[in-house]
C-alpha cells in the first residue's frame, strides 16, 4: 500500500551505472547528531561514564608518582597505605566505569543504527520503482545487509573502545599538564606526528573504503541477478558469462580490500614514530627538569607512565580508523537510501477524508529513458466505487499506468488526483508469501484483525477449503520452511489481505496472471469480490476480466485509443471489438457475451492517435 510522500534526492550516475544517493560527511554528522538528540538521557549517561572512567584510569598513575616521591623521601610506610588504597579503589572504579561505558556506547550506537535501518527500509518500501530498477536490487540489498553488518560490527566492538580511548587521552593530557606544564608539552610533541600520520592516511584510505563498499554492492548485484535469473542464464547458455561477471566483481572487491590493508600497515609505522617521539621527549625533559629541581622524579615517572599507557588507546583510535571509515562509508550509503526519491510528489488529494475516492489521471506522460516515452498525454477518470480495466498489447503502457496510480512511478508530466486522503493499495502478479503462520501473513494488512475476520476474508476469496485442510488451519506455517502455497493460493492470500486492509482505491496489476487457466475463473471471481465497492484500476491479463469492469480503456503505444463501457467498445467494431472476437469467437461481437448495460457515468477522454512505429517505446511494460 502506498500513499503520498515527499521527493528527496534522485539516484546518482557512476559511469554508466546508476546508484542510490550516498550521504555526504556533513549529512552523516547531522544525521548522527539528530539521533543523539532523540536519546538525550542515554547520550548524557555515555558522556558522564566516559569522564568517570577516564579520571579513574588516571588516578592510579598519579598515585604511583606520589608513592615514588614518598619512597624517595624515605616516608613512613603508614603514609603509603592510604595512597595505595586510593590507587586500588580508583582502579576498581575505573574498570567498572570502563565496562559500563563500553556497554552504554554499544547500546546507544545499536539504537541509532536500528533507527537508521528502519528509516532506510521504510524509504525502500516507498521508493519509486523506476529508481529501484535503474539502481539495481543489488545496490539496495548490499546497503541494508552488508553495510548494516559493517556498521553494526563497528558500533558494537570498535566504537566503544574508541570512545573510551578518546576520553582517556583527553583526561591524560590534562593530567600531564597539571603535573608539570613542561612534561605536558613534551608529551604533546607526539600530537603533530599523529596528525601527520592521519592526514596522510585518511585522504588515501577513505576513497578506497568507499570504492570497496561500491564494489561489494556490484558483487551482490551480480550474485542476485545471476541466481535470480538462473533459468534465463541456462536458456541462453550464458553460464560462462555470468561466472565471469561474478568473478570480476569479486576480484575487484578483493583487490580493494588488499589496497586498504596495505595503507593500514604503512600507517602503523608512522604511529610507532609518533610514540617514540613523545616518550623520548618526556624522558629528556623530565631528566632535565629533575636535574634542575624544577620537578620531581615521581611527577616524571607518572607522566612517562601515563604517556606510555596512551600507546594502546591512541593506537586503537588510529588502527580503528580503517573499521570506522568502512563503517562510515556504509552508514553514508544507508543514510542515502533515506534520501532517495520516495512516493509520488505529483499526486494531489483533497484534505477531507470523507470526499469520494475518485481517481483522475490528467495529461500524464512518462518515460523510463529520456527520449523514449512510454505514456503520452493519458487522461483517465474512475468515479468513486467504480472500476476501470486497462487493455493493450505488451508494451502499451498498462503496467506503467498501474505503477503511476499505485505510487511506485512518478510521471514526467501531468498529475494524479485521488479524492479524499486515500492511499492506493496494489496487488500485483508477483505475490510474496511471508514465512510464518498464515494468520500472521494476513494480519500484515490489518494487525488488529481477529481470527474470525481473517477466516471471513479467506472465505470471501474462496480459500476456506484449502485453508481448513492445512494441518493447523490458519495457524499453519507457510512460506520458506513451511507449507508451500500454490500460485493460485498465494494470490487468494493477497486478495484476502486486500479485504482486511479495506482500502478505498485499488490497483490490480495482472493480479490473477500467475495462476494458470485452471484457476482463472475462481481467481477472477475472487478479485471481483475483493474490489466490489472500491475505486479500482484493473490491468486485464485475460479479456474475460473486462466483463466485470464498469469501463475499459484500450492503450496502444502509450496513448488511450478507445474508452467506454465493455458493451460500447465491443459493439463499436474497433480495436477491442477485434480482440474480443478473436478471443471469444465471432458470435460474441454483438456484445451479448459481455456484461449488461452500464450507466454512462464516465468522462470520455480525448482520443489521441498513436505515434509512428519507429517511436514506439522499447520498454515492454
Amino acid at each position: 500500500m502506498t500513499g503520498p510522500t515527499n521527493h528527496a534526492r534522485s539516484a546518482e550516475p557512476i559511469g554508466e551505472t546508476v546508484i542510490l544517493p550516498v550521504a555526504t560527511a556533513g549529512e552523516t554528522v547531522r544525521h548522527i547528531g539528530a539521533g543523539l538528540r532523540r536519546h538525550p538521557v542515554r547520550s548524557s549517561s555515555v558522556l558522564l561514564l566516559c569522564v568517570v572512567a577516564a579520571v579513574a584510569g588516571v588516578v592510579p598513575l598519579l598515585a604511583l608518582g606520589v608513592l615514588v616521591d614518598r619512597v624517595t623521601e624515605h616516608a613512613a610506610v603508614s603514609t603509603l597505605i592510604p595512597i595505595a588504597t586510593v590507587a586500588g579503589v580508583a582502579a576498581l572504579v575505573g574498570g567498572l566505569a570502563a565496562g559500563a561505558t563500553m556497554h552504554a556506547v554499544a547500546h546507544l550506537g545499536a539504537d541509532l543504527l536500528a533507527d537508521t535501518r528502519e528509516s532506510a527500509v521504510s524509504s525502500a518500501l516507498h521508493m519509486r520503482r523506476d529508481l529501484l530498477e535503474d539502481a539495481g536490487r543489488g545496490d539496495l540489498l548490499s546497503r541494508v545487509s552488508n553495510d548494516v553488518t559493517a556498521v553494526n560490527r563497528a558500533v558494537t566492538t570498535v566504537l566503544p573502545t574508541v570512545v573510551t580511548a578518546v576520553a582517556l587521552a583527553a583526561v591524560t593530557l590534562v593530567a600531564m599538564l597539571g603535573l608539570d606544564w613542561r612534561l605536558g608539552l613534551a608529551g604533546a610533541l607526539a600530537v603533530p606526528f599523529y596528525v601527520v600520520a592521519l592526514r596522510w592516511y585518511l585522504p588515501r584510505s577513505g576513497p578506497v573504503y568507499a570504492a570497496e563498499r561500491r564494489a561489494a554492492a556490484d558483487r551482490s548485484h551480480a550474485l542476485v541477478e545471476t541466481i535470480g535469473g538462473r533459468d534465463t542464464v541456462h536458456a541462453y547458455a550464458a553460464e560462462s558469462w555470468a561466472l565471469e561477471e561474478v568473478d570480476r566483481t569479486s576480484g575487484r572487491t578483493r583487490d580493494l580490500a588488499m589496497a586498504a590493508f596495505t595503507l593500514f600497515t604503512r600507517l602503523v609505522g608512522r604511529v610507532n614514530r609518533a610514540e617514540f617521539a613523545g616518550l623520548a621527549a618526556i624522558l629528556v625533559v623530565g631528566y632535565w627538569a629533575v636535574s634542575s629541581g624544577a620537578t620531581t622524579v615521581g611527577a616524571t615517572t607518572a607522566a612517562a607512565l601515563m604517556f606510555h599507557r596512551l600507546f594502546n588507546p591512541i593506537g586503537m583510535i588510529l588502527y580503528s580508523a580503517a573499521d570506522l571509515q568502512l563503517a562510515a562509508a556504509g552508514l553514508a550509503r544507508l543514510i542515502g537510501v533515506t534520501q532517495a526519491d520516495g512516493g509520488p510528489a505529483h499526486r494531489t488529494s483533497t484534505a477531507d477524508a470523507d470526499t469520494p475516492a475518485d481517481l483522475t489521471l490528467d495529461d500524464v506522460a512518462f518515460s523510463y529513458r529520456a527520449g523514449r516515452p512510454v505514456l503520452r498525454g493519458v487522461d483517465l477518470h474512475v468515479p468513486a466505487g467504480r472500476s476501470l480495466a486497462l487493455v493493450g498489447a505488451s508494451g502499451a503502457g498498462k503496467s506503467t499506468v498501474a505503477g503511476i496510480v499505485g505510487g511506485t512511478l512518478v510521471p514526467d508530466a501531468g498529475r494524479v488526483v485521488v479524492g479524499g486522503d486515500h492511499a492506493v493499495y496494489t496487488v500485483s502478479q508477483e505475490v510474496h508469501v511471508f514465512a510464518g503462520p498464515l494468520i500472521d501473513d494476513l494480519r500484515l494488512a490489518a494487525p488488529e484483525a481477529s481470527a474470525a475476520e481473517v477466516e471471513k476474508a479467506l472465505g470471501r476469496v474462496g480459500a476456506s477449503d484449502w485453508v481448513h485442510a492445512l494441518p493447523d488451519g490458519v495457524d499453519t506455517g507457510v512460506g520458506d520452511g513451511g507449507h508451500q502455497l500454490t500460485d493460485a493460493q498465494a494470490q487468494q492470500v493477497a486478495l484476502a489481505r486486500l479485504l482486511l486492509a479495506d482500502p478505498q482505491v485499488v490497483v490490480l496489476d495482472e493480479a490473477t496472471a500467475e495462476a494458470g487457466s485452471h484457476h482463472a475463473a475462481e481467481l477472477e471471481e475472487a478479485a471481483e469480490v475483493a474490489i466490489a465497492g472500491r475505486t479500482a484500476v484493473i490491468i486485464a491479463h485475460r479479456l474475460s476480466q473486462i466483463r466485470s469492469a464498469d469501463a475499459v480503456a484500450v492503450l496502444e503505444a502509450g496513448t488511450v485509443i478507445e474508452y467506454g463501457t465493455p458493451d460500447e467498445l465491443i459493439a463499436a467494431g474497433g480495436h477491442l471489438s477485434r480482440l474480443w472476437t478473436a478471443w471469444a469467437g465471432p458470435s460474441a461481437s454483438d456484445g451479448e457475451s459481455a456484461r449488461g448495460a452500464v450507466p454512462h457515468t464516465h468522462r470520455l477522454p480525448p482520443h489521441r492517435q498513436p505515434p509512428p512505429p519507429d517511436d514506439h517505446p522499447e520498454d515492454h511494460r
